[in-house]
Order: structure tokens, then sequence, then C-alpha cells
């Protein structure tokens, strides 16, 4: 049905298939690939307000503006959203895992049917992480060595399975990712073992030096290195040179949103964008694992381009749906009589079902968590994609303003006994966008979460005929 999810979605994607640039012809979206004599990746910068980017990175499944949010398909799908679905919500590039695709179905069987672009009839282009992130989701079932990792499928009990760079790149080669990224030692960004955080940092440059020679197809799959040196500024000045002395195609911000402090995690990002020191300004910068809206828009505004996070679809599985105001925890019984859209006002899938119909159904469907998982993806995909307009526009800093008040209403001008939290302030200020007059920052003022709880006032219920 059109007016459903799926024709509101597929109106948003013939939206997003309109001309992006002034006199430019019509982008190649979907799943136009680059023609034979071109790099696999071609980056144009279309534009900068402050340190904020807007751009155009072309790769081998066709063009994907920044900046952008990139879904998390661990094992070739979106739990709960079709291929199709995802290519109607206007998504261009989404992610598989190298470690689980290796298990299941395996590297084999995706080089049979010719990669994971057949296997799950994804016209837009993928991305693969290394498996590297597993070392520290699964640290008690892996031994790190120079060699690699040793880890247990912890759905097979006993298995043995070693991830060397060189199988790394080998299974990434096999998957057809237009995005490849190189192995990495991941350590928690929790850790305080001073010599476990150095061997990290220069066996990851090893792993990538080793990573490069195994690439089998830089003419059609592109390697991005990985920046690490846990929250250590040199350690990061030294693995940002090192890395860059490499020539990426593109680069990645590893190491983070693991559990740091905000106020160390925004420091890093900085450090790592720093106009003149940080990543190169000519190439993408991707910054690992990073899903929150807060987080995306003030590393946005340091000059991140790309962004990826389980965090919108297994939120919404546990039934909570995200807003410009915050989330809404639908599970929750204020929302048994509340008749309104999840998002009053907007255009998204779940522009025509009401709150109280989706808490009846949350976590006791199935279908309950496929609709706010295609709400959510709707919401990271717009707001990303307003973010690159107003860039455009250079409007960003007045956008950023107008954003963490709605995101935070219940914080106002002195005087206020709540404020947004002051790492963002302090991250912003940094960026060049003042938040001064906006908020109540006094010593006094109790920060509000990252990720608030919508506070919308209920509605009532519909008045009903009586006569």
């Amino acid at each position: 049905r059109r007016g459903g999810p799926r024709g509101m979605a597929k109106r948003k994607a013939e939206d997003l298939a309109a001309d992006e640039a002034d006199g430019a012809a019509a982008l190649p979206w979907p799943g136009q690939p680059t023609g034979p004599s071109e790099p696999a990746l071609v980056f144009r910068l279309d534009a900068t307000s402050g340190r904020a980017r807007a751009s155009t990175v072309r790769l081998p499944h066709g063009e994907v503006l920044t900046p952008v949010f990139m879904p998390v398909g661990t094992q070739g799908t979106i739990k709960g959203v079709s291929s199709e679905e995802m290519q109607a919500l206007g998504c261009r590039i989404l992610l598989g895992n190298t470690f689980h695709l290796a298990n299941r179905p395996t590297c084999e069987l995706l080089d049979k049917c010719g990669g994971l672009h057949n296997l799950m009839q994804w016209k837009g282009n993928i991305l693969t992480d290394s498996g590297g992130f597993q070392m520290v989701s699964l640290l008690k079932l892996a031994e790190i060595t120079e060699q690699g990792v040793e880890f247990e499928d912890p759905k097979q009990p006993g298995s043995r399975m070693l991830l060397t760079p060189e199988k790394s790149i080998e299974s990434q080669n096999l998957i057809g990712a237009d995005i490849m990224m190189a192995l990495d030692d991941v350590i928690s960004s929790t850790c305080a073992d001073k010599e476990r955080i150095v061997e990290a940092t220069h066996r990851t440059l090893r792993w990538a030096d080793r990573c490069i020679k195994a690439h089998r197809n830089p003419h059609r799959q592109n390697l991005f290195g990985i920046v690490q040196g846990h929250l250590d500024p040199e350690l990061r000045d030294f693995s940002l040179k090192e890395m860059i002395r490499r020539a990426f195609p593109g680069y990645a911000i590893g190491g983070l949103s693991g559990g740091e402090a905000k106020d160390a995690f925004w420091r890093v990002v900085e450090q790592c964008t720093r106009p003149g020191t940080g990543l190169p300004a000519d190439k993408p910068r991707y910054l690992m694992g990073v899903g929150y809206p807060l987080d995306i828009v003030v590393c946005v505004a340091l000059g991140v381009d790309m962004f990826d996070c389980v965090y919108p679809c297994r939120t919404a599985r546990f039934g909570t749906a995200m807003v410009r105001t915050g989330q809404l925890r639908l599970t929750s019984s204020e929302f048994a009589n509340d008749f309104r859209p999840v998002a009053p006002g907007g255009d998204g899938p779940l522009k025509d079902y009401t709150r109280a119909m989706l808490h009846t159904i949350v976590t006791k469907e199935p279908v309950a968590a496929s609709l706010i998982t295609l709400h959510n993806l709707h919401f990271m995909l717009g707001l990303l994609s307003e973010m690159r307009e107003v860039i455009r526009n250079d409007t960003f800093a007045q956008w950023v303003r107008k954003f963490l008040q709605e995101f935070f209403p219940t914080a106002t001008p002195p005087p206020c006994p709540r404020c947004p939290p002051r790492w963002v302030k302090a991250a912003l200020e940094v960026a060049g966008i003042q938040l001064d007059d906006l908020f109540d920052w006094s010593e006094g003022s109790q920060e509000l979460p990252d990720m608030p709880r919508d506070h919308s006032k209920e509605a009532k219920a519909p008045a009903t005929d009586k006569s």
C-alpha cells in the first residue's frame, strides 16, 4: 500500500534521486557502478560550514552523499528489513561484519554466489568491518598475538577461528565490499594498561602493512586505514601521521564509543579532524561505532563524514523510537492512550501509526520491531541528509543551535536547573559554534543525559461520538 511505510519510503527514494549538485547530472543511484577507468573511490568536497563538510564519495556501486549514517547489517541483512526497503529509504551504503559473515554463511559460499551484494540482492555500496571489534566484544573468547587473533565462535563452543590481517583481507575480497577495513588491534577505550595500549597502537600499523600487501583488488575495492592510539594524544598523533603516510583512500577513527568519558571522546575526534594536522581534507573520514544523534551532530561539526552504529536498529527491537526530542520508549504505559503519531508533523514510514497502536504490539509482535526499525533508520538517514543541506547553505551553526533546543526542551536560558551535557558546549566551541546564550551553564545546573527521553505532553484520547 503506497500510503504505508513501504510507499512512504519509496517516495523518499524518489526525492533523494533528484539532482544534488548545481548543474550536475542526476546521481547514479540506484546501483549504477563506476566506470572501468575510474579509481574505486573518487572524493569531492562539495561544501563546508565551519569545520562541517558535505561531500560526494563515488564508489563502485554508486555515489554516497556525506555526512552519512550507515546502517549495520551484520550478516547481510538489517534485522526485520529487506534490501528493497533499505533502498526505498534512500540508503546508499550499509555495513556487514567480516567475522560473522566468515562464520555464517562463510566466505566460500559468498564467493560462489558472486559476493554479498548478490546474496542479499543489494544494489548499493557495502562497507565491511575487519573483525577487529570482536577483540573487544568477544575478548573472553579470543587470544591475541602478533600473528592475529584466535576466536571461539560463541554459537559453536569449542570451535576455533584464526583471523590474521591476510585472512581478514582475503575474506573481505571474497565478500566483495566496496570499502574494506584494515584489521586493527582493538582494545577497550577504558583500558588502563599503558604497555598494552602502546603495543596495540604499533601492532595496528604493522597489521595495516600486511593488509595492504594482501589486498588483491585495489582497482575495485577500497581499503581504509584505522587511526588508533587510545585516549593518549601523543599515541593518536603518532598513529595519525603513520596512517596518513600509507596513503589509504580513506580513513577511520577507531577505538572510541566503548565507555570512555565523553570529554575524552570528543577531544580524540577533534584531534583526528583538526585542520592542518588531522586526517587529510581530500579523503573521507569515518568515525566507527557512533550512533547517538547528539554525538553525530557534534562530530559532524568537528569534521567527520561517515558514521555507523547498531543502536537505531537494536533499540527499535526493544520498542524505542527515535525522535527529535529524544527517544520514545513505547513499552511505557504512558503511551497506552496516546493517539498521536510517533513523530507529529513528520513524513516518515510511521506517519499514520499512533503511539497507542505501537504500544499494544511492541516487543510482542515481530512486525513492531520491523516498523520501528524502519522509522529509526528513516530518522537517522533524514537527520544526516538535513545536515548536508544546511552545510551546503552555510547555515549549519544556526541549525545546530536549533537542534539542541529541540533535543533538550526542558533546558532553557538562565535561570534553569538543567542544561545539555557540558562536553557538548566544549566541543562545539572548538568547532566555532557558541551556546552561551541558549542554556544555563552555571555550576548548579544539572546535566541532562546524552539520549534524553521525549518530554512532550501526553495527548488525550480522541473524543467519541456518544449520540
